[in-house]
């Protein structure tokens, strides 16, 4: 892990300064869920050869200009390493340039940014896309998505090949945090998988955006959860 972590951290020197999400989850909201289901967290056992780190957009075009993606960077990457030691499954997700209704994209976005947006995965094989000093590796799985969440129906094939794989819990990670990464986790969570968003390892452009997220997604989605206790359950 040493050598990758240095080498994505390396990447960052003519960048903005990383750094990480000021992440919350108000202390009401545990309480709440304490007292629905008796614990903190839905999920206190995790198999990790039945899980799944999902990536979410972490090419250039989002982490170049980020000082929030290239913060988590170092925390994508050990959980990749736990998750490839522990027996389980990697998967690198990013925008796709064929947009189901282009139409609807310009009337909503004006032609010059849906073009930006139609562009930002990049070209080139996926592998190549993912932003380089996060290190994927020739076994991780890789897909493009048509829409904000790669869970979506006709958005990707990574469902049916997280099931074709026996995955039942995905880790989610990426950005942008209230985006595509709140929309794969909803929509994962309706598809039947247990969520885990992780909190220091998702990036928005803003704490106040990236905390409503956390909120939502610990109320009625999944676990919220840093970098350090996912790493824990998988190492369990």
């Amino acid at each position: 892990m040493g050598s990758d972590q240095g080498s994505a951290i390396a990447t960052t020197a003519t960048g903005p300064r990383p750094k990480l999400h000021n992440w919350l989850i108000e202390q009401r909201e545990y309480d709440r869920q304490e007292q629905r289901r008796g614990r903190r967290h839905a999920y206190e056992v995790v198999d990790p050869r039945r899980t799944a780190l999902v990536v979410i957009d972490m090419v250039p075009f989002f982490v170049g200009g980020s000082g929030y993606c290239r913060g988590i960077l170092p925390n994508i990457i050990r959980l990749a390493d736990a998750l490839r030691t522990a027996g389980g499954a990697v998967a690198w997700v990013v925008p796709g340039s064929d947009q189901p209704h282009p139409d609807l994209t310009r009337e909503f976005f004006g032609e010059e940014v849906a073009e930006v947006f139609r562009t930002s995965g990049g070209a080139g094989s996926i592998s190549e896309r993912v932003w380089a000093g996060l290190s994927p590796q020739t076994q991780d799985l890789y897909f493009e998505k048509s829409a904000y969440s790669a869970f979506f129906p006709g958005s990707s094939n990574l469902p049916a090949a997280l099931r074709a794989n026996g995955i039942d819990t995905v880790v989610i990670t990426g950005t942008l945090t209230n985006i595509c990464c709140e929309s794969s986790a909803r929509d994962a969570y309706a598809s039947g998988f247990r969520v885990i968003f992780v909190a220091d390892g998702t990036a928005a452009r803003r704490d106040q955006d990236h905390n409503a997220t956390l909120h939502s997604i610990y109320r009625s989605f999944g676990d919220v959860r840093p970098t350090d206790e996912v790493v824990s359950l998988l190492s369990a």
